[in-house]
Order: C-alpha cells, then sequence, then structure tokens
C-alpha cells in the first residue's frame, strides 16, 4: 500500500513539475517580458543585414501591449538607415526606442518618454508610418528641443 501512494505522489509531482515547465516561457522571449518593454524577438545586427537585404526587411520589432511595431532597413528617409544615418544607432538606441514604443506618452504620430520633472521635458521621440507599413517606425531620435509639458 505505502509503494503504491509512493508512486502516486511521485507521479502527479512530476505531471507537476512538467506542466509548469510548460507554462514559462523561454528566456528572452516576448511573453516573458510582460512587465517591461519587449525588443526585437530577431536578434540581428541591422548593419550586417542591411547590407544583404532590401528595405521592407525587419530587423527590430517592438510591442506595445499586443501591438508590434517593426523596424525595417527603409531608406535614407525612413527606418534603420535613416536612423543612423541621421541620429546614430548604437543599443542605446534601441533601447531608449523600445522603452518609448513600450511605455511612453502619444506625441501625435508616435511614442515619446518624458522627464519625471515639473516641468516635464521631452526626451526620446518615435514617429510611426512609412511607405512600407503603417506599423512600422520611421525614425527615432534624441530629442534636444526644450518643448514641455504642464504638470
Amino acid at each position: 500500500m505505502l509503494s503504491n501512494t509512493s508512486r502516486t505522489i511521485k507521479a502527479a509531482l512530476a505531471t507537476g513539475i512538467v506542466a509548469s515547465a510548460l507554462l514559462v516561457p523561454a528566456t528572452g522571449s516576448a511573453a516573458a517580458s510582460s512587465s517591461g518593454p519587449a525588443v526585437s524577438v530577431r536578434a540581428v545586427d541591422p548593419n550586417t543585414a542591411c547590407r544583404s537585404h532590401g528595405k521592407n526587411y525587419v530587423v527590430r520589432t517592438y510591442f506595445r501591449g499586443p501591438n508590434k511595431y517593426t523596424l525595417r532597413c527603409g531608406t535614407s528617409t525612413w527606418g534603420w538607415k535613416h536612423i543612423k544615418a541621421g541620429h546614430g544607432w548604437n543599443s542605446s538606441m534601441d533601447r531608449k526606442t523600445s522603452a518609448a514604443i513600450w511605455s511612453g506618452k502619444w506625441n501625435g504620430g508616435g511614442y515619446s518618454t518624458w522627464t519625471a520633472s515639473c516641468p516635464s521635458r521631452e526626451k526620446f521621440r518615435t514617429k510611426i508610418g512609412t511607405p512600407a507599413g503603417t506599423n512600422d517606425v520611421r525614425t527615432a531620435y534624441q530629442v534636444t528641443s526644450l518643448a514641455a509639458a504642464n504638470c
């Protein structure tokens, strides 16, 4: 009797462990970032990718809740090539773009992040919408003007 109980308990524990493992998202997945910005699921280097792909190739995917925003290689007037040439591109720019899209305020054509000071000042701006898609990042840049919002 004791061995049957022991086997039943072991089977229940094993089932619970397997079930919980199936529910835990893999590290780096979009689902794992439900409490913060989710940066691209695709881990490609835009510099390398855009040398060998066309303007519509997606190099980053950003999320705002269930909404998906893509950064494509683009051209000199929109997308990654535009951002790199006009504003510079590095991992910091990628993180700021993700943060603006994930938690920024709507700015009339994209999302912006603001300082916590009073008056609040715009720090970083994205613009959304390109010839390739309405949910594409057209541009992203550090705001240097002294635009302020009321407290």
